[in-house]
């Protein structure tokens, strides 16, 4: 399950997953996020604001997230990960090869710098 919040003001959105992520979380992330982007153009960030990663529910999330993200990176200036978990930590090294999107990683307790540094791309 993923928990979200669309700042609309600064086009950012927050996900905070706490539990297995489902197709069915990506599918309302989509749902919120695409009429806003088709009427700005684009998100200024996304964050993803979770202590550790939960890991998805089957193989159908797993394809569903591979398909947000396919959809949606060139649409999205920064992406933060606000995490302590060893493999969102590592996130950005991987994913910056397959992403338009700048990523950046944040210690857990380090939520307001991340949303600076993702509300900079906007200015």
């Amino acid at each position: 399950m993923i928990k979200y919040e669309l700042r609309e003001d600064d086009g950012i959105l927050i996900v905070s997953p706490e539990g297995p992520l489902a197709a069915a979380d990506f599918e309302a992330l989509a749902g919120e996020v695409d009429p806003y982007i088709e009427a700005n153009g684009k998100l200024t960030g996304l964050m993803i604001h979770t202590p550790s990663f939960p890991g998805w529910q089957d193989l159908q999330a797993l394809t569903g997230h591979f398909k947000f993200v396919r959809d949606h990176h060139r649409k999205i200036l920064r992406v933060a990960a606000v995490t302590d978990d060893g493999f969102l930590k590592i996130m950005p090294a991987i994913v910056d090869h397959f992403v338009n999107a700048e990523v950046r990683h944040f210690a857990f307790g380090d939520k307001d710098k991340a949303l600076e540094w993702i509300k900079a791309a906007g200015e």
